[in-house]
């Protein structure tokens, strides 16, 4: 879409680098300069503000990246792209069937209620639960990661859904201050959600996470 739009040589793209590095690569094969902004602490998608700020003369397009089921603040990347002339483009996640997306919701609710030491998603703004994301408190990575191996330990599949910031690997590195990312990178924590997850495999999540709960402070 962006070679499609002529966009190349000369052109700068800002991007999230809370997630995967395929959108970067994409903007380097188009031959224009990756910028990355930072996201929203709540969404994890782009920051509207952030994404202002690291705009420049140069900047020819803006690549929006819904996340975890959760949209972006699209009224406000709308007004920022039409104002300064740029391109925005959406990537979205695939779509669930409206049974699955209600399944996850009743089972997120249900999380939502009973974790505790975790701080649970934000629901609202039509969160779809693609993936059902906790932020693990305490010391960042070091407590996060033994939360996860605790959490496996006891049963219970989960994931670490960004584990390097793209502007943390090679090929990309960029000495820029974003600190929401690094923090969601740090803390975040899949858990599963699906609609197939029976009463019992959905307590034994909450029992293997509030098992861990005590142990960590909360750093809200």
């Amino acid at each position: 879409m962006l070679t499609a739009a002529g966009v190349g040589a000369g052109d700068e793209v800002v991007v999230p680098a809370f997630g995967n590095v395929e959108l970067a690569d994409a903007v380097t094969q188009a031959g224009a300069t990756v910028v990355f902004a930072d996201i929203d602490p709540v969404t994890y998608c782009l920051d509207p503000d952030a994404v202002e700020a690291v705009m420049t003369p140069q900047t020819r397009a803006l690549v929006v990246v819904h996340r975890f089921g959760r949209t972006a603040d699209m009224a406000r990347l709308r007004e920022l792209g039409q104002r300064h002339e740029v391109l925005l483009l959406e990537q979205g996640e695939s779509e669930l069937p409206y049974d699955e997306i209600a399944q996850r919701r009743e089972r997120a609710a249900y999380l939502d209620g009973r974790l505790r030491g975790v701080r649970t998603p934000v629901s609202g703004d039509g969160h779809t639960y693609q993936q059902y994301v906790v932020r693990v408190p305490g010391n960042g990575r070091p407590d996060r990661d033994a939360f996860a191996a605790a959490v496996r330990a006891r049963g219970v599949e989960c994931r670490v859904p960004v584990k390097t910031p793209v502007h943390r690997l090679p090929g990309f590195r960029r000495d820029v201050h974003l600190p929401e990312t690094e923090r969601a990178a740090d803390e975040t924590l899949s858990l599963p959600v699906d609609g197939t997850l029976t009463k019992r495999e959905m307590q034994r999540i909450v029992s293997a996470c509030n098992a861990l709960g005590g142990l960590l402070q909360p750093a809200f």
